[in-house]
């Protein structure tokens, strides 16, 4: 993985926040895609600890500059761990601007991946690099699913990989 993409993918402060910065002026917006109860992917329970047929909260955005898709994302957060948090209120309000106000939140390592996102495939999401990890909140979890598209890449001059 090149120097510039390292930056990017294993940054572990708010991705919102750096895309913001990037956009330079431009509007940035995220985009709610899908938001619904449902059953995680076999490997999204895994990451979870979950039992595969567990509900769970489930939601895809994109995130735009431009009213580019520069990000896909997938949340998953197990239905038993919600306890009170309104996550279905955010709209089109990014979640890591709530996460990351969170006092005691904790984060797993992050995973990286150089597939294509397994999800959102109206958008085509084709593009070098995801990555994904497990954010606790006292006995709240989520996974977060983030992956970069190839109009991020060519916007801000990035190595295809």
């Amino acid at each position: 993985m090149s120097a510039a993409w390292w930056q990017w993918v294993a940054s572990s402060d708010s991705l919102t926040a750096r895309l913001i910065a990037a956009a330079d002026g431009r509007p940035f917006r995220v985009r709610l895609l899908d938001q619904r109860l449902g059953r995680p992917r076999l490997d999204e329970a895994r990451a979870l600890g979950l039992p595969r047929h567990q509900a769970a909260w489930l939601r895809q955005v994109a995130l735009c500059v431009d009213q580019r898709p520069w990000v896909v994302a997938r949340s998953v957060a197990p239905l038993a761990q919600l306890r009170g948090q309104r996550l279905e209120r955010l709209g089109e309000r990014s979640l890591g601007s709530w996460l990351f106000r969170q006092p005691d939140l904790e984060r797993s390592p992050i995973d990286v991946s150089a597939d294509p996102a397994p999800f959102a495939a109206a958008l085509n999401p084709a593009g070098p690099w995801g990555r994904r990890s497990v954010f606790r909140h006292g006995r709240f979890a989520v996974l977060v699913q983030e992956f970069f598209l190839a109009t991020m890449a060519d916007e801000l001059a990035l190595p295809p990989r």
